[in-house]
């Protein structure tokens, strides 16, 4: 079982600056495809940024140029960095861990990001 703890969410201004970041147990970044998706209210959950082990990254279009996803293998974490941020970027953001050779996805509990406008 593979836990994933979010951390950073919070309340911004329009324009501004958040970082998420997800505290993650998995064995390696090597067999996982890690991810970020967010859910707005009313809305389905989308894929917002994912990173292959190769460390090629996919991002949305409505986030590309503003978000960049990476990974700390020190601590063991992947990180989402948001800048510019709009208040339709406003959502419960989850991380994910897709084992690759199973296809088993693991879910954080989510934080909220809220942006005002």
């Amino acid at each position: 079982q593979v836990q994933l703890v979010e951390s950073g969410g919070g309340v911004v201004p329009a324009g501004g600056s958040l970082t998420l970041s997800c505290a993650t147990s998995v064995s390696s970044f090597s067999v996982y495809h890690m991810g970020w998706y967010r859910q707005a209210p009313g809305k389905q959950r989308e894929m917002v940024a994912r990173l292959n082990p190769g460390s090629s990254s996919e991002y949305a279009d409505s986030v590309k140029g503003r978000f960049t996803i990476s990974r700390d293998s020190a601590t063991n974490s992947v990180i989402l960095q948001m800048n510019s941020l709009k208040p339709e970027d406003t959502a419960v953001y989850y991380c994910s861990a897709m084992r690759i050779v199973t296809e088993t996805t693991y879910w954080g509990q989510g934080t909220q990001v809220t942006v005002s406008s």
